[in-house]
């Protein structure tokens, strides 16, 4: 987005946050709901936004429902703070709503979009985090219909998912899935957790932020509420994995920036054809490599 850009005269007249306030009624009372029901994908009625969809709307709608002029917000993708779709969607929040404060620093948000990733620093209980979503329903890679999806959510009937994650012990020795997985909400409902890594999924459990998650192709919404279970789906003889980035001889690879062995990393290629690991949070590999550089100067 061109950061010179202004509304059109005969357009200023928009909203705070673009939507009409009946669209923000309706999103809020939706995001009560799916709260009152943690895991349950409850429909909206998606707006047309100013960008494809699948590009984030579903998150998006949320924000802009949810966000007032003392809030503080932060839109990251994949962790960066710096790519494409976040720094559209922060201008086109700066853009709709005049006053709102942006930030790069998770601890200084209130609010926080993400795509993709969970923030490496812990969130706290007045911080809302929406996640933009894809596809919300787990059980459509075992069932076409959504009335008979429908069914199996309400009845907790997850038996055709737990043979295509015993389908893939029998033939790869490990369940494959290596982002989305399917993850139990308050013991009933199975959720697609979005398409974050499985390293983010324990992040889900009993967390102390609300995390709300929008689909705005599918036209739903759902809701982890703090303090929730929120369980990968597994066998009870075989452990959730996630990815643990060791080296062939079993140490864990540090990020090449900022030296941090506790996070999530991208694997980069360098144009002299080797490898390296880097924070996929950019804040926090910022704070991790800003308190080394304090050790280094400290006496």
């Amino acid at each position: 987005m061109n950061p010179n850009y202004k509304l059109p005269a005969a357009q200023d007249s928009y909203s705070f946050g673009f939507l009409d306030e009946f669209a923000k009624r309706e999103i809020r009372r939706v995001i009560l709901k799916a709260i009152s029901i943690p895991g349950y994908q409850t429909p909206y009625a998606s707006r047309e936004m100013p960008m494809g969809r699948g590009f984030g709307t579903g998150g998006l709608q949320l924000t802009l429902a949810m966000i007032g002029p003392d809030d503080t917000l932060k839109v990251i993708d994949q962790g960066s703070d710096d790519s494409v779709n976040a720094v559209n969607l922060r201008k086109f929040a700066e853009l709709t709503c005049p006053g709102v404060s942006t930030t790069e620093s998770t601890a200084d948000a209130s609010l926080i979009q993400t795509r993709h990733r969970v923030p490496e620093t812990a969130l706290r209980e007045d911080q809302v985090l929406n996640l933009q979503v894809p596809y919300p329903d787990p059980l459509v890679i075992v069932e076409p219909s959504e009335a008979r999806r429908k069914v199996m959510h309400g009845e907790g009937d997850y038996a055709r998912l737990l043979t295509k994650l015993y389908e893939d012990l029998v033939q790869f020795d490990e369940i494959t899935i290596s982002h989305r997985y399917p993850t139990r909400v308050n013991g009933h409902y199975v959720i697609d957790p979005s398409p974050i890594p499985r390293y983010d999924v324990p992040r889900l459990h009993q967390a102390k932020a609300l995390m709300l998650f929008g689909a705005g192709r599918e036209k739903k919404i759902y809701a982890v509420p703090p303090y929730t279970d929120a369980e990968p789906l597994v066998f009870d003889d075989i452990p959730f994995r996630t990815e643990n980035f060791h080296t062939a001889d079993g140490k864990r690879r540090p990020c090449a920036r900022c030296g941090a062995t506790d996070s999530f990393l991208d694997e980069l290629n360098l144009e002299t054809g080797g490898k390296a690991w880097q924070c996929s949070d950019t804040d926090y590999c910022n704070r991790q490599l800003a308190a080394a550089n304090d050790r280094e100067v400290t006496p």
